[in-house]
């Protein structure tokens, strides 16, 4: 049996080609999903995967899946992959690491003339981020049944553009229903994220699950009025409600340390002016946890907050959840393929729960799934100073490669 290794220069030209797309003045990539930047990026990616001898099938909400043949065509094949869409100043490895490692391992395995039994596809999923189109893993989401797919069309920006038709806009809504593309199972590499790898001077993690999510969009209602003329006593500041929440929901995530989390993210004060006391507030509610109960717990916190600024400062809060993400643990089997790959290649490795969110914790309801994890610098992301080594990547993308050829015989 031939020991293939990536080409880690090429997968690194790689990331650098597709990370010029959007670029920002910070270092950064600006992809929003179903923009043009995001066609640019998707086009570039569909003319590499065809040179690589790849077929392509799109899905109706734009999911990607260039596939590599194998010797038996009735095999659901090994699949891997993640997303090319970012933050409005993301970094050039989110997401983008995992697509284009899944193109670096089928570059590989032509150059070697390796036949795998199974084929291998290399996936694209539609806006992972939620940033455009809320919530985020929007339509591996539907693919794995947990959203429905006319929700995920209807779904609109701040300027009022729905999904669907964007998607058709830049030419990436196929005919395949979401869902209806069969995988046999689905293991996505990706940077950490976070610090832990980086730390403890680590190469591999190798990611057991992910933690639960919880989404709120909150608006605060006070009352307008007059900064000089309005006196103390009496007035409804919203903006003053809100921040007595920011503060709550950080408390929140204190009483259950060490693995909470909870996060205030977005904030919009109206009228916004300088001498007019804010009417209202809009703002955004993230908590997570590793434990669905202890989730469930942060969630009745959060209500009960609301409730009491509401009272204490005499304004209307309207607490929505629009998304919720329970926690998830990957396939025993695929895990102990990464698990294996990393010792044969003799890369030091641990065993993790993902504290982001990802798409391969969407796929796993419905697909044998496992994450690869390689450190980022000073575990920043999101951001446009996000960082990986290029040895890193490479060892990452080897991990890769191996699982895959282990799942696709």
């Amino acid at each position: 049996m031939q020991d293939p290794r990536v080409d880690g220069e090429r997968l690194w030209r790689s990331i650098m080609e597709m990370a010029e797309i959007g670029a920002t003045a910070g270092g950064g990539s600006c992809r929003l999903a179903l923009t043009d930047e995001d066609r640019r990026g998707r086009d570039l990616f569909a003319r590499w995967c065809r040179e690589a001898g790849c077929t392509l099938d799109v899905d109706e909400l734009g999911n990607m899946f260039a596939r590599r043949a194998g010797a038996d065509s009735t095999a659901a094949p090994a699949a891997t992959g993640s997303h090319l869409d970012t933050q409005p100043k993301g970094g050039r490895f989110d997401g983008v690491f995992g697509v284009l490692a899944g193109l670096e391992v089928v570059r590989t395995l032509n150059d070697a003339g390796i036949e795998t039994r199974a084929p291998i596809e290399v996936v694209n999923w539609t806006n992972e981020e939620g940033t455009r189109f809320a919530p985020a893993m929007l339509a591996s989401g539907v693919y794995a049944g947990l959203l429905d797919r006319d929700f995920a069309l209807e779904r609109t920006d701040e300027d009022g553009a729905t999904f669907g038709g964007e998607l058709a806009r830049i030419g990436y809504r196929g005919e395949t229903g979401c869902g209806a593309h069969r995988l046999g199972s689905l293991v996505e590499a990706h940077i950490e994220q976070g610090p832990i790898l980086e730390r403890h001077g680590e190469t591999i993690g190798v990611v057991v699950g992910g933690q639960g999510q919880r989404w709120f969009d909150v608006t605060v209602e006070g009352q307008d009025a007059h900064t000089g003329s309005t006196p103390m006593p009496g007035r409804r500041d919203a903006l003053v409600a809100a921040s007595m929440l920011v503060q709550g929901v950080e408390a929140v995530a204190h009483r259950h340390a060490p693995h909470a989390v909870a996060t205030v993210g977005s904030l919009k004060v109206s009228p916004n002016s300088r001498n007019t006391i804010a009417g209202r507030v809009d703002l955004t509610v993230d908590l997570r946890h590793p434990e669905d109960g202890v989730l469930s717990g942060m969630a009745r916190e959060l209500d009960g907050l609301a409730r009491s600024i509401a009272a204490e400062r005499e304004v209307a809060v309207d607490l929505r959840e629009i998304w919720s993400k329970p926690p998830v643990e990957f396939d025993a089997d695929c895990i102990a393929k990464v698990r294996s790959a990393a010792r044969a290649l003799g890369l030091p490795y641990r065993e993790m729960v993902s504290g982001a969110g990802h798409d391969a914790c969407q796929v796993a309801a419905v697909v044998p799934t496992a994450m690869i994890f390689v450190p980022c610098a000073g575990g920043l992301s999101h951001n446009e100073a996000e960082s990986a080594l290029p040895g890193d990547l490479e060892a990452g993308c080897n991990v890769l490669l191996h699982t895959l050829l282990a799942q696709a015989g």
